[in-house]
């Protein structure tokens, strides 16, 4: 494959955490406005579409940026120096850019106010435990599968996600870009700004506790040339 340049793989973060965030907002409020007040219906929905849109994403735009759309993986590939700090850095820029333009776009698509602020309240130890656990299980599964099977990265992703939904108390967000971006947000998938710090931390806290664990079950053990396609992006 050839190679992609620098500015050919911010373009696809950034295209694809906007293309994520709409569809997780996006299919709250369907799922909201359709489900006649049942919270469990309004959260299966987000959940298949949330899931199903990550499965895509990764998909078609692995080859190009690595398709990470989180600064959690982003700081993991770094510390692994797949990645550049520089470059980590200028990831993590436009993965929030993108990721607060798909709010906004989901907005616009549901004739909703374009610029909100979110009042839903997600406090408390319970909530900050299930985004260590969430970011941690996804981390794990990234980079497990990178050395197992590169090619069910896509679909394992989504599956972990699909889960994580359900089996946190949070909702599993597990991503620092997805957090800030649905504070803006006053909608089914929304988060109160003065909630998204402690989810951040615990995120990035969980992300490199999985790098830590990896390490320890893997050992210095090398990742079939082939794990380079979809996490670590290729080199222009």
């Amino acid at each position: 494959m050839t190679a992609v340049s620098f500015s050919q793989r911010l373009a696809a973060e950034f295209v694809g955490s906007a293309i994520l965030l709409a569809t997780v907002i996006g299919s709250g409020i369907m799922g909201e406005t359709l489900s006649g007040g049942n919270v469990a219906i309004a959260l299966l929905g987000n959940t298949l579409a949330t899931g199903a849109i990550l499965v895509v994403l990764i998909t078609m735009l692995g080859p190009i940026s690595g398709a990470h759309f989180n600064p959690a993986v982003t700081a993991v590939f770094a510390a692994r120096r797949d990645l550049t700090a520089s470059d980590a850095v200028c990831y993590v820029l436009v993965q929030v850019a993108g990721a607060v333009l798909g709010v906004l776009i989901a907005h616009a698509m549901f004739d909703v106010s374009i610029l909100q602020l979110s009042q839903k309240v997600r406090s408390g130890w319970a909530q900050a435990f299930s985004e260590w656990v969430a970011a941690f299980g996804l981390v794990a599964t990234i980079l497990l599968t990178l050395r197992a099977r590169p090619d069910a990265i896509p679909t394992s992703v989504g599956l972990y996600i699909t889960a994580a939904y359900w089996f946190t108390a949070s909702t599993s967000f597990a991503n620092p870009a997805v957090t800030l971006a649905r504070a803006f947000s006053d909608t089914f998938a929304g988060i109160r700004m003065t909630d998204v710090p402690v989810f951040v931390v615990a995120q990035l806290v969980g992300a490199f506790c999985a790098l830590s664990f990896v390490h320890l079950l893997m050992g210095a053990r090398q990742a079939p040339e082939k794990s380079a396609a979809q996490f670590s992006p290729e080199q222009p």
